[in-house]
């Protein structure tokens, strides 16, 4: 773990000092950032994973995550004292991995980061298996395909694809699959889960009308692909 290096951005010094002592403690390599601008050009030192205020001047961890959902493929982790759903559901939708509203835990920061990190070093290679004919996951590469056309998925919903599709007509809460899948429970934010398997279900709804997950009501969902 000490070779993983985190990218932490806030405008406040007092949080990027705490933040820095505490996972250097931990074993990590940490740099920091003070501003939007500042963070892109940190982007350099090719992060493992970014700590990213949403609540800085000039330009916003939003806008920042917005400029570089596409050119990183690290986790993004949001840090922000914003609780309202349509927050967390914005944040996601530009590309966000994680929500965590401040004031927090440091052992829950902690948790949080290492357990997007261990997912990261999984490298288990599986078959390829193939859904409704036209639906292919590749888990090795962490692909997915309908056809020849990829599917281009987040890091956190291929996540999300992957778990689901790996349990088979299993049904799971929401709270369950955000303990299971990122190794860490967190009561509440599995309200994140919602808005990440809408957004897989428009990406399919792209190729197919067929459905791979089923909302099974009071309860939560179910790959049945």
């Amino acid at each position: 773990m000490g070779t993983e290096k985190l990218l932490v951005v806030d405008d406040e010094r007092d949080i990027r000092r705490l933040l820095g002592d505490f996972f250097e403690l931990q074993g990590y390599q940490v740099y920091t950032a003070a501003s939007g601008k500042e963070a892109l050009e940190k982007l350099a030192v090719q992060p493992d994973l970014i700590l990213l205020d949403i609540n800085m001047p000039d330009m916003d961890g939003m806008e920042v995550c917005r400029r570089i959902r596409d050119h990183v493929t690290c986790p993004i982790v949001f840090l922000t004292a914003r609780v309202e759903e349509q927050d967390r559901i914005n944040g996601l939708m530009i590309g966000g991995d994680d929500y965590i509203v401040k004031p927090f835990a440091m052992e829950e920061l902690g948790a949080r980061v290492a357990a997007h990190l261990r997912r990261e070093r999984r490298g288990m290679v599986r078959e390829n298996v193939a859904f409704h004919r036209e639906l292919v996951i590749h888990y090795g590469s962490r692909q997915v395909f309908f056809g020849e056309e990829p599917v281009n998925l987040t890091k956190t919903e291929f996540d999300l694809v992957e778990f689901l599709s790996l349990h088979r007509g299993q049904v799971f809460s929401r709270e369950r699959i955000y303990e299971l899948v990122w190794s860490y429970d967190s009561e509440g934010d599995s309200q994140i889960i919602t808005e990440h398997i809408r957004r897989i279900r428009q990406k399919l709804k792209k190729f197919t009308d067929e459905e791979f997950i089923e909302t099974v009501w009071g309860v939560g969902y179910k790959w049945i692909g």
